[in-house]
């Protein structure tokens, strides 16, 4: 069996709720990743990737982008596994969330390390299989989160007994 430990990836570069998510975005860039772990201290309270600066900032108009704080963007409910968790079924836990990366916490929550699809497929040879299959299912597109005014969402339809517009 391999485990989480086997594969992670430690000393993950964190910063605090109260950064501004341009100084996050900056560090995304010179480190070339699209998430980061906030941390209280040296506990996981969040995290936040490129897509919720630009979803949940940006595109939100939450105000001015250089005030804005990590706190104001990040997911502060977040799937965590442990360093003894079996990889598989990490990658099962991936497929079902459509996340990609998913923080490495010890029994306190303090963040001890992140594990990725990537590094999955690297350190993990024989879970190349495993990967794709929990790729694609990733990979499925999501239906968006709004429909116009007036119009229900096609799962809404559905749930109604109606036809997908």
């Amino acid at each position: 069996m391999t485990t989480v430990a086997d594969v992670m990836t430690r000393d993950v570069r964190t910063m605090r709720p109260d950064d501004s998510v341009v100084e996050a975005a900056k560090c995304m860039d010179e480190m070339n990743v699209g998430v980061i772990p906030v941390c209280d201290g040296d506990k996981l309270v969040g995290m936040v990737t490129d897509r919720d600066i630009v979803v949940r900032g940006v595109a939100a108009q939450q105000g001015e982008l250089k005030a804005m704080k990590l706190a104001d963007v990040m997911s502060a409910h977040v799937r965590c596994v442990h360093e003894g968790d079996d990889v598989d079924q990490v990658l099962g836990e991936m497929a079902e969330a459509q996340i990609r990366r998913m923080p490495v916490v010890d029994e306190e929550q303090r963040l001890v390390g992140i594990v990725t699809l990537g590094d999955i497929a690297a350190k993990n040879p024989d879970a190349q299989d495993d990967v794709a299959m929990s790729l694609g299912d990733i990979s499925t597109p999501a239906e968006p989160d709004r429909s116009e005014p007036g119009i229900p969402s096609q799962s809404q339809s559905q749930s109604r007994g109606g036809t997908p517009h």
